[in-house]
């Protein structure tokens, strides 16, 4: 099974509501879809969405080094090598994470259709259905609660909330919000990077203090202020989850060993793919810090490539894998099931998904 062809696609699906963040709000999921052609005739799919704000790849970025750089490397090789391909897509270009991780997801779905095997299955099988948490996104906070209550209806035990951009005004969303889904249900709090690190320790800590039971707080402070983050780490109660400090197996090293984040969200568009991805998880097993499976805003190839990843590996306890959620619709054929909260995997061979 070798190597033949790549080609990519652009690829627009519409949200059931706007997805707001303190980095960035967008209406779409507006992404760049890989396939992997090979000589047997077997097709691996991935895909790639342009976030700039956190990864600073482009649709046009992704295209170019997809088309000018990784595929020039690994065409007319075996699937087989799969050590050798990747180290093919790492030393072609330097960064282009997204770009990586599309084409990288996509070698992996056909590795593991060679296997003939789901690729949970291959990477290590160890659970056969995750459960996802919902992202509300930052708005006023009577919006904020009624996309709280309806997501609570639809059967989500567990919210992530979007806040980063209002300071004291965040902590009365999340009063709001407990206060209107009560005390069974799961929330998780999303800064995106919009607190500094005293302002970070003085909001978490008022939280405690009003008794909101939160369950982690994810990258409360800009990435690159590692010492921010321990500082914050340091100073509360609340389980603090690196995201956007932690793209790399070296950044997984620098936030476990000086205990920086308790936690460290793994997302295949910053990790460059399922294969840096892995790395980081056995830093993780070796040190004993559990991880999140998450994504940007993809849709069901992505979002179902981490899932696999999530369902193979044990030391990942948590899912934000929500992407399908909150598409409108649904342009893909197989792969894992999204029900509601639950996600079901496949048991057909490779990720699963066609076009």
């Amino acid at each position: 099974m070798k190597i033949v062809d790549i080609k990519t696609e652009n690829i627009k699906i519409p949200l059931v509501t706007p997805f707001k963040t303190a980095l960035r709000t967008t209406d779409h999921v507006d992404d760049i879809i890989v396939r992997v052609f090979t000589d047997t005739g077997h097709v691996g799919y991935g895909e790639a969405p342009p976030t700039a704000v956190i990864t600073g790849d482009t649709k046009a970025s992704i295209t170019g080094a997809i088309e000018d750089f990784i595929k020039p490397s690994i065409i007319g090789y075996d699937i087989e090598n799969l050590d050798g391909i990747m180290y093919k897509l790492h030393h072609c270009i330097k960064k282009n994470t997204s770009a990586k991780a599309a084409v990288d997801m996509a070698i992996y779905d056909l590795f593991a259709q060679k296997c003939n095997m789901p690729l949970y299955k291959v990477l290590g099988g160890s659970k056969s259905e995750i459960t996802t948490d919902l992202t509300i996104s930052v708005n006023p906070v009577d919006v904020m609660v009624n996309d709280a209550k309806k997501a609570v209806s639809e059967g989500f035990r567990t919210l992530k909330i979007k806040v980063g951009k209002d300071g004291k005004g965040d902590v009365e969303r999340m009063k709001a919000i407990r206060l209107a889904v009560g005390e069974d249900i799961l929330l998780r709090v999303d800064a995106n990077q919009g607190w500094g690190a005293k302002q970070s320790v003085q909001i978490i800590s008022q939280m405690e203090a009003e008794g909101l039971n939160i369950e982690l707080v994810e990258q409360p402070t800009p990435a690159d202020d590692f010492e921010g983050l321990k500082y914050v780490t340091s100073n509360v109660r609340t389980a603090i989850l690196a995201d956007e400090s932690v793209f790399s197996v070296r950044d997984a090293v620098k936030i476990i060993t000086e205990r920086a984040a308790d936690l460290i969200n793994i997302k295949l568009m910053k990790t460059g793919g399922i294969y840096e991805a892995l790395k980081i998880c056995a830093l993780a097993e070796t040190y004993g810090i559990e991880c999140m499976a998450g994504c940007m805003l993809e849709s069901k190839i992505a979002v179902s490539a981490a899932a696999h990843l999530a369902a193979g590996k044990s030391i990942i306890t948590k899912a934000d894998l929500d992407g399908p959620a909150l598409c409108k619709y649904d342009p893909y054929t197989g792969g894992p099931q999204y029900l509601n909260e639950k996600i079901i995997m496949n048991t057909s061979s490779g990720i699963g998904i066609t076009l």
